[in-house]
């Protein structure tokens, strides 16, 4: 059995961790599904987004950024997709007029799935994510690797990006944070939705 390549392990690692800190809309969406819905919701939402941001690593891993690159239709409608979302994730957050300070009662599956799903979303059609990876992996990867080791590499972006965004999560969940934020609610909505409107203007500024 064909030993692991650690040192490529280490490297996709630091790389993948770098990334994951990075400030950007993913960190964004999951602040505002925490403040929304407390634990349950901010939880759901960083490990939809890891495993959104999983499928990408794995799949680019094995290829699958290979044929995007061949097929640039495919990867147009993927970032048109991504920039429509961020834009509709901001005008929900500019225009929402809930009371974060209401203690209303919560269906618990609803609001998980609602995080899951914006984090899935804002993770699986994020193009600067693939646009990362293939920066990453072209620095790691070697021909002839091994299926184990490639296998590892993928998956260590899935964790180490859903394990992020669970820390983010929780330390909001567990300081009093969430309260604060919820005090300033509007300001960090308008604030949100800025942020992802100029994201999505500049990944359109990168396409035309």
């Amino acid at each position: 059995m064909e030993g692991l390549a650690w040192e490529a392990i280490f490297a996709a690692g630091t790389f993948f961790f770098l990334g994951a800190i990075s400030p950007g809309p993913s960190v964004m969406v999951v602040i505002r599904n925490t403040i929304v819905g407390g634990r349950s919701q901010g939880v759901a939402c960083a490990v939809g987004h890891g495993i959104g941001f999983g499928i990408y690593a794995i799949s680019a891993v094995f290829g699958l950024i290979v044929l995007l690159e061949n097929a640039p239709d495919v990867f147009l409608i993927l970032q048109l997709i991504g920039v429509g979302l961020l834009v509709w994730y901001g005008f929900l957050m500019w225009f929402d007029d809930v009371n974060l300070d209401e203690k209303s009662p919560k269906n618990d599956g609803r609001i998980r799935r609602q995080g899951f799903i914006e984090g899935f979303s804002i993770a699986f059609f994020n193009p600067k994510i693939a646009l990362f990876l293939v920066a990453v992996l072209a620095q790691v990867l070697e021909p002839g690797m091994g299926f184990a080791t490639k296998l590892v590499i993928g998956m260590l972006g899935m964790s180490i990006d859903m394990i992020w965004y669970l820390i983010v999560a929780l330390l909001l969940t567990g300081t009093g944070a969430v309260d604060w934020l919820r005090t300033k609610g509007q300001i960090i909505y308008r604030i949100t939705a800025l942020a992802l409107w100029l994201f999505a203007a500049s990944v359109l500024i990168t396409l035309f």
